[in-house]
């Protein structure tokens, strides 16, 4: 029970290795900063390891485990402690933030080892672990936005990480803006959510949830609202329409932090709030229409622009908003155990892909545009390798982890007992197109940077193998996204769905509010009808890659490519829907007015300066005057004497009278 009893232990060992590199690294040389580094975070993935081996030994009555170590915050009715919890939904997110975290802190010590700010980077690194932590372990609201917020900070300062360069600094600040739009609207579902519960601690809110009535789709309530508030804070974390801005543009920062939070651990964290406040959501059908909607547009809207980008890591950047809308998606019509399944899956394939992108660019001399690369393949063939696995987990090939968290999605989509069977059916067929235009950006990518004619200068860069510290890491991701995926292995297939009951227990309460299943239902979603989608879905992968290896690999045209139509849906698709610059005419140009023309010229100069100004000018004007009465002069003080007297004379004649 050692780790059970002191959980604090697994966040406060990267918040160890934080303090130490950002004060005293600077003095050192990088090998102790690497010990520290990775060192801490290591030692944290092996604590939740031993953690998971103690939770498995709980009896049921007493999951979740909750921890209260002192009140935080007391003010009058008000009470928050500092208090941790592990459930079945915490086991899972802690092995992909501390597993993952520290397998990209390894790859890190390859690939930022010539850059300068060294210690800082790892600094900002072990920060990020510590508020990821905290936010997947906290036990109530209050708690978990301490991470949410500090995840943010991170992301932040490793975004600008180059501060010198405009562009990253940009990035920082985009990033940081837009989240804090998502975040206006969770404190506002925080603030309601005590209204409503009298408290923010998670066994409370979630056991009177669980007794309310639904709240119909026409009919929306509290609970509505408080759903609905919750999720604009997820659409800012995890880049939904229409906060996804800010993702894209976080290519600024090195490939490690690209990998880490803009991958598998920090874009998550919308999708895990959603999950943890399931008994919420599935009380108010509006809000989970509402987020099955948001996740399916953003997964098809992001996979379109993927098709068309250049940069090696904005295509995979494109991915992670798609990836993170199949996940939305799930949540969205009730299947919280496949999101997260999804999530656990994309957070090894997609980490993979970046930090091979990252192999890539290390090895043609920081190029990143994939029209300016090819021929790959045999150069630095482990690279190639192993960014090829994660690019057929991502596609959905059949035995890979993708294959089988996302055929959980499309199933559990179509099969909803939630909403009507033709809005499902709708959202499922979106989905199977977001999977087709999966496949061709990424063998898009893959065959562009990897084979034909080598399209840079040979002469000048010299194309080289990752060093072993950057190689391993993706040996063991590529082997987590090829049997990462088994431990979901559906029934239709003679598996077991060992995943979706392992976390069972963590949405019973969700599960017990849900619309009942007819008989008819049943009958008509059996397992044949889920083979024959799972098909489906399979040969729309396989028309994606035959698509990429004929136009990209074959350099044979397809239909409608040359004419007016494609070029003009081309540019659409290159510019990104010109989204940021109608951000920029409808909301950045506008405040920007509003800031110089009246808050800065009228307010602050005209008014508030004014004022003070004025009153300064006042008082100086007026001390002017009676400056000229103290002349010096006998005979002038002798009439304003006299002169006094007689005002003071009159008056108290006048009084008397």
């Amino acid at each position: 029970m050692l780790l059970l009893n002191h959980l604090w232990l697994i966040p406060a060992l990267p918040l160890l290795g934080a303090a130490l590199n950002g004060l005293l690294g600077g003095r050192w040389p990088k090998r102790y900063v690497d010990a520290v580094g990775v060192g801490c975070t290591g030692l944290s993935f092996f604590a939740a390891l031993e953690l998971i081996r103690e939770f498995a030994a709980l009896p049921t009555a007493q999951i979740p485990w909750r921890m209260a170590y002192f009140p935080w915050v007391v003010a009058g009715n008000f009470r928050a402690d500092f208090a941790l919890q592990v459930d079945q939904l915490t086991v899972i997110m802690l092995l992909v933030v501390t597993g993952v975290g520290w397998i990209i802190h390894i790859y890190s010590t390859g690939y930022m080892a010539h850059e300068g700010g060294y210690y800082r980077f790892f600094s900002y690194l072990n920060l990020f672990m510590f508020f990821m932590l905290i936010l997947v372990m906290a036990s109530n609201y209050l708690l978990l936005f301490v991470g949410w917020e500090g995840v943010g900070l991170c992301s932040y300062l490793l975004i600008g990480f180059y501060f010198l360069r405009k562009s990253a600094a940009d990035a920082g600040k985009k990033a940081f803006v837009v989240n804090r739009i998502g975040d206006f609207g969770f404190l506002l579902g925080m603030f309601l959510l005590f209204k409503t519960f009298g408290s923010l601690d998670y066994d409370v809110v979630f056991s009177k949830a669980a007794g309310m009535p639904v709240e119909p789709m026409g009919a929306a309530g509290l609970l509505t609202a408080i759903a609905l508030l919750l999720f604009v804070g997820a659409t800012g974390k995890s880049a939904q329409l229409p906060l996804y801005v800010w993702l894209p543009d976080a290519m600024e920062g090195p490939t490690p932090v690209s990998a880490l939070i803009h991958a598998a651990t920090m874009v998550t964290a919308g999708v895990y709030i959603v999950a943890r406040s399931s008994v919420i959501f599935v009380h108010a059908e509006m809000a989970m229409a509402v987020v099955a909607i948001i996740g399916c547009l953003t997964a098809f809207y992001a996979a379109t622009i993927g098709l068309a980008q250049n940069d090696i890591k904005r295509v995979l950047a494109y991915s992670t908003v798609s990836q993170l809308g199949y996940m939305m998606l799930a949540c969205g019509v009730g299947a919280f155990a496949a999101g997260i399944f999804h999530l656990m899956t994309h957070s090894f394939f997609k980490a993979l892909l970046f930090l091979a992108a990252g192999s890539v660019i290390h090895a043609v001399g920081g190029e990143q545009d994939i029209r300016r690369m090819g021929g790959l393949r045999n150069k630095i063939p482990w690279t190639f390798w192993t960014m090829l696995i994660g690019t057929l987990a991502i596609a959905g090939a059949p035995l890979f982890s993708g294959f089988f968290s996302k055929d959980a999605i499309l199933w559990k989509t179509a099969s909803s007992v939630y909403g009507s069977p033709e809005n499902n059916r709708l959202l499922w067929a979106v989905a199977l197109g977001t999977a087709v235009l999966t496949a061709i950006y990424m063998f898009r990518l893959l065959f562009l940077t990897f084979f034909g004619a080598p399209r840079y200068d040979e002469e000048r860069v010299h194309v080289h193998e990752a060093p072993k510290n950057m190689l391993g890491p993706l040996v063991v991701l590529a082997l987590l996204s090829v049997a990462g995926g088994w431990v979901g292995i559906p029934e239709a297939l003679r598996g077991g769905d060992q995943f979706e009951h392992f976390l069972s227990p963590a949405f019973a309460a969700a599960e017990k509010a849900a619309p009942a299943a007819t008989s008819e239902h049943a009958a008509k979603y059996s397992h044949e009808l889920e083979l024959l989608l799972m098909g489906g879905a399979v040969f729309g992968a396989a028309v994606g890659v035959l698509v990429a290896w004929r136009r990209f690999l074959l350099d044979k045209p397809l239909w409608l490519e040359g004419t007016a139509l494609q070029k003009r849906i081309h540019t659409l698709l290159l510019n990104k829907y010109y989204v940021d610059e109608i951000y920029d005419a409808l909301v950045v140009r506008p405040i920007h007015w509003l800031s110089d023309r009246v808050f800065w010229q009228v307010v602050d100069v005209r008014a508030v300066d004014g004022a003070a100004n004025g009153l300064a000018h006042a008082a100086r004007d007026f001390g002017s005057r009676l400056r000229q009465m103290q002349s010096g002069n006998v005979r002038s003080y002798a009439a304003w004497v006299v002169l006094g007297a007689a005002v003071f004379t009159t008056l108290l004649i006048w009084w008397a009278t």
